[in-house]
């Protein structure tokens, strides 16, 4: 169909990047979103993952399956403790043992591969720089370097037939402000999922760096978390 606009949508099945999605179809993107197995501890975020689309919609979404224990070297993806009960003051403190090396390098990486199979000219991630656990991947400079070298790395940008944009949508807004606008465009709360230590019956910790941010965003949104 012409005049389609498509968009490669970077979704964990947590609450940012089911806002991401629910934005991204608002603003009428046909989406097509992306997640990754890559052997973390809460692999049940895939299942919150395929609810979403279920419940939002999506033109495709599809699993891209590596393993990044093979690095390890952070709590997501090695036997090594995820961080409890910690205050913001903490978590501010530096960066955390549960950033991932070069993830969100490795995740855009291969959005932009799909989104040149799609000659799609948008990547939307839910990366934020204010509510966060402090991973340097998260912030605008980052973000902007990597639209540039896209510009410079695939075959569609060279010939001309796309440039890419990335769009950030939740960038600069609290987590609170996340949950407001989850809730104004209609993100089903109660399927996501944003612990970093589930049990094995995938239950929630509430202790974690994200359960805590969590509960933050929707106590200061003044919302229940269904």
């Amino acid at each position: 169909m012409k005049g389609v606009t498509k968009a490669v949508c970077l979704l964990s099945g947590g609450l940012d990047s089911a806002t991401c999605l629910a934005w991204a179809l608002r603003e009428g993107f046909e989406v097509h979103a992306l997640s990754f197995d890559y052997g973390q501890r809460h692999r049940v975020e895939l299942d919150a993952a395929r609810r979403v689309v279920e419940a939002l919609g999506a033109a495709d979404h599809r699993v891209a399956k590596i393993d990044l224990r093979v690095f390890g070297h952070s709590a997501l993806t090695d036997d090594i403790d995820v961080p409890k009960g910690r205050d913001e003051a903490q978590m501010d403190a530096e960066i955390p043992i549960t950033y991932v090396p070069a993830r969100n390098t490795i995740f855009l990486s291969f959005a932009l591969a799909w989104a040149e199979v799609l000659e799609a000219s948008h990547i939307i991630i839910g990366v934020n720089a204010l509510d966060y656990s402090g991973y340097p991947d998260c912030r605008p400079e980052f973000i902007a370097a990597f639209e540039t070298m896209a510009n410079l790395a695939t075959k569609a940008g060279v010939e001309g037939r796309t440039k890419v944009k990335i769009h950030t949508p939740l960038i600069q807004l609290s987590k609170a402000g996340i949950v407001r606008l989850g809730q104004e465009l209609g993100v089903p709360f109660g399927l996501t999922h944003s612990c970093y230590d589930p049990n094995s019956e995938g239950r929630v910790c509430g202790q974690c760096d994200s359960c805590l941010l969590r509960a933050k965003g929707f106590r200061e949104a003044g919302i229940e978390d269904l």
